[in-house]
């Protein structure tokens, strides 16, 4: 069964190896595990819907504390804690948009607020019920699933908005195909959530961003039914499903959508490179991604992060060993550990990972095999339960991501890494950096930070709100997207006028407008009242 109040299955966990104890105690301080609330508890503690009973609707107070909060560290303080502070008023879960429809008819004569919910996933606040206000219902798109159309010469295959990640996978590859987007939420994630949300998977440089995936689809909403049709190009005036992507449940409910799918890759191959020193790293990653070479994904560790990654990998006399061969070879406690991936063809993917290791090489690069990529790629969907063994050790960790160009890279890196570390006065917080989705033009920078837990939950909020606060406040400052990958929702929101200007706002304040008079979706995200 799915945790109520951390990541992923109950049944699943990512233990810490013995070397992670006194690692965290150097770079966070001592930590006491904290005492959560229990499940049981935290129901009894439901309050009474506000909602008139409905036959699509549940008001049992279980369902509606699942669908209480995402996956944000002030989410997790707060379930962890048992101090919810606010519940949606019902969960609905409909099978076909004909009861999506009717949902939304029943919201506005009964005024209710709609929130559309996809895997939960959100790390920006997109699912969370306002405080106060009118009731809300929750709209789980789980039952919306199904696979509706597989056109193999088009390459294109539609399905319901709530499949998940895998669930999508595995019908693909049935039949030899990959829709190839893999963030690190793919275990839940849905596939209308990444829509709404401008996702970017962790092999983007193949397959593209979901905005490059997404060909067409529908959306629901308030004043009727936006249909995209999938065109594979059109000069019709603006681009329609530019509204839509990045819409998170504003507009309305995106019941399906329709994606441009590859052939699943014969073969593919992640190797490790280690680099002296982050500047030395970030040139001969530059000059890689710029050579337009066919990489599946590129990702680039900070001295920082990879000493981090190395201390939580166990393993320890092997990497130990490793780490004075490194060291003979100059590779010391500034090196930097860059995953290179390849995919397709065999013999292309030979040519690339030639030519790839040969400019490495160029640019200083130690290439040490494939043992690290093999490793990141079995993990890449299992570190996230890494959150859940950390949190029961006493230690909180979040994560905050953005996007610039290559000529700012250094001084964003550099700018949210301080910021965090002056943040707390007094206390320990470990910062670490990788570049993780590259472009010719730039890079995202996806920085973890780590702190250990104090007895008082309101006093963890704090901490965290002024944590999260100063690195985005630096990521403005430094002219960085306040978001690549993890969208606006309610934590970003009073960051984005400065990337979208008054007019900007003004023109996604219209477009709600239209399609939502009534101001019935998702109230409180994207943008302001």
């Amino acid at each position: 069964m799915r945790r109520w109040n951390g990541w992923g299955d109950d049944a699943e966990s990512f233990p810490l190896p013995p070397t992670a104890a006194p690692f965290l105690a150097e770079v966070a301080g001592p930590a006491t595990p904290p005492r959560d609330a229990r499940f049981t508890e935290v129901v009894g503690r439901v309050p009474a819907s506000r909602l008139p009973a409905h036959r699509l609707v549940s008001t049992d107070a279980a369902d509606r504390l699942r669908h209480a909060r995402g996956q944000s560290l002030s989410d997790w303080i707060a379930l962890r804690s048992g101090r919810i502070g606010a519940y949606p008023d019902g969960v609905a879960w409909p099978q076909n948009g004909a009861e999506v429809r009717e949902l939304l008819r029943w919201a506005e004569e009964v005024g209710a607020r709609l929130i559309p919910y996809g895997g939960g996933t959100s790390v920006a606040g997109h699912i969370n019920p306002p405080r106060e206000g009118a009731p809300v219902l929750t709209v789980d798109m789980g039952r919306l699933s199904a696979l509706r159309s597989l056109d193999e010469n088009s390459l294109l295959a539609t399905f319901g908005a709530g499949i998940a990640g895998p669930d999508l996978e595995h019908v693909l590859g049935a039949h030899g195909y990959t829709l190839g987007h893999f963030p690190q939420s793919f275990e839940l994630a849905t596939l209308g959530g990444w829509v709404a949300t401008r996702s970017s998977g962790q092999q983007s440089i193949r397959y593209g961003r979901i905005e490059q995936l997404f060909a067409g689809g529908r959306l629901e909403a308030p004043a009727g039914t936006l249909e995209l049709p999938p065109f594979p190009a059109s000069a019709a005036g603006p681009d329609l499903r530019q509204i839509v992507l990045g819409s998170e449940g504003r507009l309305g409910i995106i019941t399906e959508a329709t994606v441009r799918i590859t052939r699943t890759p014969e073969k593919e191959a992640f190797h490790a490179v280690f680099f002296r020193s982050w500047t030395a790293a970030v040139a001969a990653t530059r000059a890689l991604v710029q050579a337009g070479l066919p990489f599946v994904m590129v990702r680039l560790s900070t001295p920082v992060e990879t000493r981090t990654t190395l201390a939580l990998a166990g393993h320890e006399l092997l990497i130990g060993a490793f780490e004075r061969v490194l060291g003979v070879l100059g590779a010391g406690g500034e090196k930097c550990m860059l995953i290179l991936g390849f995919a397709g063809r065999p013999a292309i993917v030979d040519a690339a990972r030639k030519e790839a290791l040969a400019l490495a090489r160029e640019g200083g690069g130690i290439h040490v095999g494939q043992t690290f990529g093999r490793e990141w790629h079995k993990n890449r969907f299992r570190s996230p339960y890494l959150r859940n063994s950390l949190w029961e050790a006493g230690y909180a960790v979040d994560t905050l991501e953005t996007a610039t160009t290559w000529s700012r890279i250094p001084a964003m890196v550099k700018g949210i890494e301080a910021a965090l570390h002056g943040a707390l006065s007094g206390d320990q917080v470990h910062v670490f950096t990788h570049l993780s989705h590259l472009y010719p033009t730039g890079s995202s920078v996806y920085t973890t930070y780590l702190f250990r837990l104090r007895p008082d939950p309101d006093e963890n909020l704090v901490r965290w709100e002024r944590l999260k606060g100063a690195a985005s406040r630096a990521i403005v400052d430094q002219g960085g997207t306040i978001s690549h990958q993890h969208g606006v929702g309610a934590d970003h929101l009073a960051y984005l006028e400065a990337e979208k200007g008054a007019l900007g706002l003004q023109t996604l304040g219209r477009l709600r407008e239209q399609y939502d008079p009534r101001g019935l979706m998702n109230p409180g995200k994207l943008l302001l009242p």
